[in-house]
């Protein structure tokens, strides 16, 4: 129930302490899964102190137990390891402090582990956070390479040797974090999203050279895989461990076997692409050679042609065979004029003489009525009328006489 107070009317801190404390002793005893981060067994001390922590969330708390109960486990259990524990909470009112009390204690074995990360991968799948349609390509040629590795690590020195030799040019921003323990997972999602942060990192590559199932734990941590899923860069998954595959390597853009593989993925061989480019160059140098060759072969080819060797010739031969052609068609077309003159002299001629005028050259006479029309014959006119008489040389009035 909620407590009524006021800035008048305040509790106490060793009233709201103890008020605390009976909340939680109402909770009752708990099971609570954790990784020990600290132990503390003093000789001749009838308690063990112990830290559980919680890598995902970085939370922890702590624990004590009567030595019989750890002595149990004693043998399999140490630092780092991950353990179930059956405790009842407790409150020390006089510090303020929370606390579990420990009756049991349960080592978390490798199947079980394997069989929780099976169960997170199947959901993580199911969320389409494994699919190769987020995959992101990686740049032909990174400028800037974020990577994420233990201190003075042998995965860093593959890693920067292996990615310098290949490509000298290349640049790195490194960042140094547990790869195992409790602090692994907060330190290497914070290195993860601070290189992802950075606007000139192309390619980060998260690397650790191999380890043990319970090593490698915090590369299949849910918050580690959610957190490169979320990246805008490509990622590259570096952990040497053949025999397992951590879920980094499922949700990573590309998966290296080793660090060294990630060096020689993440960037190319200079010597490599100056080959390349040296065949390229020889390649099109013959293919170019080719082309100038059967273009310069056409042109010698058409260099040889008659027409080309004496270009005139053809134009003086053209103008011979123009000039006998105009001779040609002069003497043609002199022929059909002498010819069409002779005919039509002739035409002439024979027009001149048909024709009226030259009769009365003659001597002949045309006879006329009054009314024009010619006289034919001796009864087509009466005695005493007057006829016009048409002559070569012009006309005259005649008078018909008395018939005979």
């Amino acid at each position: 129930m909620g407590l009524t107070t006021s800035a008048e009317a305040p509790l106490p801190v060793g009233e709201v302490s103890r008020l605390i404390g009976g909340w939680i002793d109402r909770l009752g005893a708990v099971w609570v899964e954790g990784q020990i981060t600290q132990l503390s067994r003093r000789p001749g001390a009838g308690v063990v102190f112990l830290t559980l922590r919680d890598p995902s969330y970085d939370i922890s708390v702590s624990v004590t137990c009567y030595r019989q109960v750890f002595d149990a486990v004693a043998d399999v259990v140490s630092e780092g390891a991950r353990v179930v524990v059956h405790a009842k909470p407790e409150w020390y009112a006089p510090r303020g402090q929370l606390s579990l009390r420990a009756v049991e204690i349960r080592p978390v074995g490798i199947g079980e582990l394997l069989a929780r990360l099976e169960q997170l991968k199947r959901t993580l799948a199911a969320e389409g956070l494994f699919a190769l349609d987020r995959k992101k390509p990686l740049p032909f040629l990174p400028q800037l390479i974020g990577l994420v590795c233990g201190r003075a690590s042998a995965a860093e020195r593959d890693v920067l040797e292996n990615a310098r030799r290949r490509w000298p040019a290349v640049r790195f921003e490194v960042r140094n974090v547990a790869v195992q323990g409790v602090r692994a997972v907060s330190q290497v999602v914070q290195a993860v999203k601070e290189l992802d942060e950075l606007p000139d990192v192309d390619v980060i590559i998260v690397a650790r050279g191999g380890g043990s199932v319970e090593d490698l734990l915090p590369f299949s941590d849910e918050q580690l895989v959610r957190a490169v899923a979320d990246c805008r860069t490509p990622v590259v998954s570096a952990i040497g461990h053949e025999p397992d595959s951590p879920l980094l390597d499922l949700v990573a853009d590309l998966r290296a076997s080793t660090p060294t593989d990630a060096a020689k993925k993440a960037v190319p061989d200079v010597g490599e692409e100056l080959n390349r480019v040296q065949a390229l160059q020889d390649r099109a140098l013959r293919t170019v050679r080719g082309l100038l060759d059967r273009e310069e072969r056409g042109l010698a080819h058409a260099l040889g042609r008659r027409s080309m060797e004496h270009p005139h010739r053809m134009v003086e031969e053209r103008e011979h065979e123009t000039e006998a052609l105009v001779a040609r068609s002069r003497r043609v077309l002199g022929h059909r004029l002498d010819r069409a003159d002779s005919e039509l002299a002739h035409t002439r001629a024979r027009v001149v003489a048909l024709s009226p005028a030259a009769t009365l050259e003659r001597g002949y006479a045309v006879l006329q009525r009054a009314d024009g029309s010619v006289v034919r014959a001796p009864g087509e006119v009466e005695a005493d009328e007057e006829l016009r008489a048409r002559v070569a040389e012009g006309e005259f009035t005649v008078t018909v006489g008395p018939r005979t």
